[in-house]
């Protein structure tokens, strides 16, 4: 069992394997009744299971993270969400990169063996199999930031949270997310009903950063009561921010996409020639978690749900 939520970044910072993530499910789950939960573990598709912590009959807001880890990457995933030029051309640098290992490669192998169909075949295979492995791969050894610091956020979250309000509020660590927003697709299919008029905060890579941005959904943002409710966390908080994207280009790839309500949550460093970005998650040098961030979320989402603590 673990005693408090950044214990998770010691002991379970690979959560990839079935093996991982059931010792680390085995060690939340003990945790979250000593601060007065119940928990559940609920299957979904692809063999997900998701944590979930609380009622999700009564609430009215979902905190989600997801908990698996990813694959390692030859070079990081770097995001741009407020940046569409930079955005598109990162993702055609990456295809392009592939494409010429692939190309390359069966090259290679072709002359190997003296056939253009040869070739053909071994760059196809090898392109596919890079491709899977961004998925399948080995597992990454660094996570602090994706998504350690969205499972330590929303534990903290959850423990801080006054009694008489934890009615008002689910937890929920989703599983595979990394495969393509698995578990919390499942989850919202599981509970349509309650979900289609929740606020959903979803936690992902909020360690590494002094600007944290929200981006809600297109459906939340024309919901004038739901967005005066993210309004009233924004702000300065010491050396830090939170603002909200209400306006221009906005992609932030994160669980919060399977939700009407969902609002994707981060934090991100800031350059001249790229604006907000976030560059080192699944590379090795994931391994900054900045627990001014967490705490500053979890003050702020407490207080957006009790509509009570001065920031």
């Amino acid at each position: 069992m673990i005693d408090k939520p950044m214990d998770v970044l010691r002991d379970f910072p690979v959560r990839k394997s079935k093996k991982q993530k059931q010792a680390f499910r085995d060690a939340v789950q003990p945790y979250l009744n000593t601060i007065g939960y119940d928990s559940a573990i609920e299957k979904g598709s692809m063999g997900a299971k998701n944590i979930v912590i609380g009622n999700p009959e009564t609430a009215k807001y979902l905190v989600t993270a997801h908990y698996d880890t990813p694959a390692a990457l030859p070079v990081p995933n770097l995001i741009t969400p407020c940046n569409a030029f930079t955005f598109i051309i990162y993702q055609f640098v990456i295809v392009g990169l592939f494409f010429l290992v692939a190309v390359g490669t069966g090259i290679l192998i072709g002359l190997l063996f003296d056939s253009a169909e040869v070739a053909g075949a071994a760059g196809g295979i090898v392109y596919w199999v890079m491709l899977i492995a961004m998925l399948v791969g080995p597992a990454n050894k660094n996570n602090a930031n994706d998504n350690t610091s969205g499972v330590v956020t929303v534990l903290e979250t959850a423990r801080s949270m006054p009694e008489c309000c934890r009615d008002k509020v689910c937890f929920v660590l989703f599983d595979l997310e990394e495969a393509g927003l698995i578990g919390s697709s499942s989850y919202q299919k599981a509970h349509k009903n309650q979900t289609k008029d929740q606020i959903v905060l979803n936690l992902d890579c909020v360690g590494d950063g002094n600007e944290i941005m929200m981006f809600p959904n297109k459906k939340l943002k024309k919901n004038a009561e739901k967005m005066e409710q993210l309004r009233s966390i924004t702000g300065t908080w010491g050396e830090k921010s939170i603002a909200i994207r209400e306006k221009g280009f906005a992609y932030y790839p994160s669980d919060q996409k399977n939700f009407p309500y969902g609002v994707g949550i981060a934090a991100f460093n800031r350059s001249s020639w790229a604006g907000l970005y976030c560059s080192r998650i699944h590379t090795k040098k994931d391994t900054v978690l900045e627990e001014t961030n967490l705490n500053i979320l979890r003050a702020a989402i407490v207080s957006m749900i009790t509509c009570g603590a001065v920031k």
